[in-house]
């Protein structure tokens, strides 16, 4: 049985094929208002253990990738450029690095480049192993304290955070969970020194008041020559919910100005 990723394809006139990759808990759906915005045609696909989409084979970043890949190959799609945001963002890091001739381009919004130490590793896999246990055992207080968080913070105050917590209230926990074990940041690899090396322009878009992400992407901006960083004002971890608009002009620009 092969690993098959649930998508939508919504072409355009232009040429531009933009992949959309979403965060923990989301489906390819969280980014129907962005791809509606954009005159690119968009991929949006659920990723494993998230909305339609379950894997015979591990979720795990590699895995996820080469389904992926496969996922262009079977549509004929040679090149796309990627947008994505959190657990999204770490894989389209990691699909940028390692192929980089697939996806010339990418936005990352509220991305990282993995854990840089074992001990950080293995303390994130207990974490994260810890977290998918109780998500098991009772998943509507999970997404209360997981959105108690400080980093959702501004988040909370959306007027429509309570419709985006009862659709993330829809996942199966035990899906989720297994996502969270295989391909948490703990299990991610370690991009850092691939970032170093990276030749292909990227867009590293992170919210002011995410201070741990503004942060980490101060320093993935200043190891990455290719890479340019975008705070953006009056907006927490999820910018492309928070501040749809500004994300739009952004990204729109970012694929045009730098040649299509």
């Amino acid at each position: 049985m092969k690993n098959k990723l649930a998508f939508k394809l919504n072409n355009r006139e232009d040429s531009t094929i933009v992949l959309f990759l979403h965060g923990f808990l989301g489906s390819g759906a969280e980014f129907d208002a962005i791809v509606n915005r954009l005159p690119f045609s968009c991929l949006t696909i659920d990723l494993p253990g998230h909305g339609e989409t379950q894997f015979p084979d591990p979720y795990t970043m590699e895995k996820t990738a080469e389904a992926i890949v496969e996922l262009l190959n079977e549509l004929k799609i040679n090149q796309a450029n990627i947008v994505g945001y959190s657990m999204g963002g770490r894989l389209g890091l990691y699909l940028a690095l390692n192929y980089p001739e697939r996806f010339p381009k990418a936005v990352i919004e509220s991305g990282s480049p993995g854990l840089q130490t074992e001990q950080e590793r293995l303390e994130r896999i207990e974490r994260d192993r810890t977290l998918a246990t109780r998500m098991e055992t009772d998943f509507d207080q999970f997404l209360i304290n997981w959105y108690n968080q400080p980093l959702f913070q501004s988040i909370k105050a959306h007027p429509k955070f309570d419709q985006m917590l009862r659709e993330r209230s829809r996942n199966n926990p035990i899906e989720v969970a297994r996502s969270l074990r295989e391909m948490g940041t703990g299990m991610q690899p370690n991009l850092w020194e691939k970032l170093r090396s990276h030749q292909n322009p990227i867009l590293l878009v992170v919210g002011e008041y995410d201070r741990k992400f503004v942060a980490l992407n101060r320093e993935m901006e200043s190891i990455c020559e290719t890479a340019e960083l975008l705070i953006v004002p009056d907006a927490g971890h999820n910018i492309h919910f928070e501040q749809p608009e500004a994300f739009v002009d952004r990204v729109h620009t970012f694929f045009y100005d730098l040649g299509r």
